[in-house]
């Protein structure tokens, strides 16, 4: 399974930037995916995460209301919309897939992971 995350970028402070991740080699609607980052000098935390195709989502508190994921399984992808960013938002992102994750905010529970994406955000 492989995972390949794009669409990150520059941006200024209140803007919006949406994420994309293709999962290719494996059963995706299947899946559990999420969104983690790790800013610099910080540990990986957790974004989003969707438990399995149409089963429950879950968001940091410090990105409700600003950040939505979601899965287009007929295109093995998922997306990361943000908006409202904040330059505390500014990490790599990467996204992760799984058939067995019980917590989808538990980065061990996925089994895969994609390359990540650099999001800056300006103020």
């Amino acid at each position: 399974v492989q995972l390949q995350a794009s669409g990150g970028g520059l941006v200024q402070a209140g803007g919006s930037l949406t994420l994309s991740c293709e999962v290719s080699g494996g059963p995706f609607s299947t899946f559990a995916v999420g969104w983690f980052r790790r800013a610099p000098g910080k540990e990986r935390e957790f974004v989003t995460g969707n438990g399995w195709s149409g089963g429950p989502t879950y968001y940091a508190d410090s990105v409700k209301g600003r950040f939505a994921i979601s899965r287009d399984n007929a295109k093995n992808t998922v997306y990361l919309q943000m908006s409202s960013l904040k330059p505390e938002d500014t990490a790599v992102y990467y996204c992760a897939a799984g058939g067995n994750v019980r917590d989808s905010s538990l980065g061990n529970d996925y089994d895969y992971w994609g390359q990540g994406t650099q999001v800056t955000v300006s103020s």
